[in-house]
């Protein structure tokens, strides 16, 4: 019987790749749908909730790898969730009343660097992992 002070083993795969695979399939969601108003525009909303959005999704990612301290693995989430977030700014052109953004892609990228930085760098949003994991 394990005590507090033994490793316990990894969680698998599909449990710690989920939250960042539903978290997608919710922006997915929010960005298919035609002319959707997050608030006004002149006070930076939709940016506020672009960069939040995917500040989420690259923390979540990151700490779904095995690796979430290692520098390469931080660059090469920052870049696949930047990558997605062009992709979803390229799909919004074929919404009704949706269009692509460069501010958006910006504030997308922008929160894909500060969530992966925290979880990175915070401790306490680093997930513990037995040694033989990491």
């Amino acid at each position: 019987m394990p005590t507090d002070s033994t490793p316990s083993a990894a969680p698998s795969a599909a449990a710690r790749w989920t939250p960042p695979l539903v978290w997608v399939a919710l922006i997915l969601v929010a960005t298919s749908w035609p002319s959707i108003n997050v608030g006004p525009e002149t006070l930076g909303f939709d940016k506020v909730f672009h960069f939040t959005a995917y500040a989420v999704f690259a923390g979540l990612s990151l700490r779904a790898t095995l690796r979430p301290r290692d520098w390469g693995t931080v660059v090469t989430v920052i870049v696949v969730v930047a990558l997605f977030g062009a992709v979803d700014e390229w799909h919004q052109s074929f919404i009704p009343g949706r269009s692509m953004s460069l501010g958006d892609l910006i504030a997308d990228s922008s929160g894909a660097v500060v969530g992966s930085f925290a979880v990175r760098l915070l401790p306490f949003l680093t997930p513990r992992r037995p040694a033989s994991a990491s």
